[in-house]
């Protein structure tokens, strides 16, 4: 096997790890959780079991392999080799907190507790790390291809998402701005907008088509097509509320020229990590051109 394959372990703090951090002391920490009637053991077990998880993947490394751990803190300035073999030990909303950072390594999701996590992007028990970790590094395992959504600033700024970006205003104001998509063109004022890939169709853009009993297919999750929603649109002489959701094939953008001096676009949830847009720019999102290559049993 070759020496200089690099194994980056990934991971988030548990739910013990923030406690810790927050309260200073493991006393103080049970301490805090018993006066709100928490059970101190089940936060504890689940904490053990993730250092186990990744201790059992740890080992399952070769001794040859470069390794490196880091926390999703540290996923934005991280700086990740071509070759590099990317494995995710936590709940299934570790692999889009990762998604956004690489460019074609592979992603082994390995799910720490199949009691909690229902392992739709971390599909690998812990022990079953070391076959995935060489059968990767042979090429002798499926990749599963998963749309990315790209949202581009007209300054040149990108953001990426695995499952869905928002763009909407920063507060809870009306976001204004005026909607180009392939069926036309409106000006809106709403809680803001959704575009979402495949893999994001199961969550967010699922309860909003539900909710309004919308007829439009959602795309798959290896699906190079991605679809929006305009989240209450608002009538008025001004704004209009024909153009709230529709489909983006994979040469197809949306775009907003922004009327709003607060306006904000973040993916998966994460606004820590945002582009902000103020009143006369415009922003494009549609199909980002690389994709999430996840490893699949």
């Amino acid at each position: 096997m070759a020496t200089t394959r690099r194994v980056v372990v990934a991971s988030r703090p548990t739910e013990w790890e923030q406690l810790l951090d927050r309260h200073a002391t493991p006393g103080q920490v049970r301490f805090f959780l018993q006066t709100r009637d928490r059970d101190v053991a089940e936060v504890l077990e689940r904490h053990e079991r993730q250092i186990r998880a990744i201790g059992e993947v740890e080992r399952s490394i070769p001794s040859t392999w470069r390794r490196v751990q880091i926390s999703r803190a540290e996923f934005p300035g991280f700086l990740f080799e071509p070759d590099d073999i990317v494995v995710a030990v936590g709940q299934d909303g570790l692999v889009p907190n990762l998604a956004k950072y690489l460019t074609g390594q592979p992603v082994i999701g390995v799910n720490p507790d199949g009691d909690r996590f229902e392992g739709t992007l971390v599909r690998f028990s812990p022990d079953r790390a070391r076959g995935a970790l060489e059968a990767t590094h042979a090429a002798d395992i499926g990749i599963e291809d998963r749309a990315l959504v790209e949202a581009r600033l007209d300054d040149g700024q990108r953001l990426h998402a695995l499952n869905e970006i928002f763009v909407g205003h920063r507060s809870h104001q009306s976001a204004r701005y005026v909607l180009r998509c392939p069926n036309g063109e409106e000006r809106q004022s709403s809680s803001g907008l959704i575009v979402t890939t495949g893999t994001g169709a199961g969550g967010w853009a699922r309860s909003i088509a539900a909710e309004r009993g919308s007829a439009i297919s959602l795309p798959s999750p290896t699906e190079r097509r991605l679809v929006y929603f305009v989240r209450e649109a608002w009538p008025s002489v001004a704004t209009g509320t024909e153009l709230t959701e529709g489909s983006l094939d994979g040469q197809e953008a949306l775009t907003l020229l922004s009327e709003m001096s607060e306006g904000v676009a973040f993916g998966d949830g994460i606004e820590a990590d945002r582009l902000t847009l103020g009143w006369g720019q415009t922003i494009s999102v549609g199909v980002a051109e690389h994709v999430l290559r996840l490893v699949t049993p």
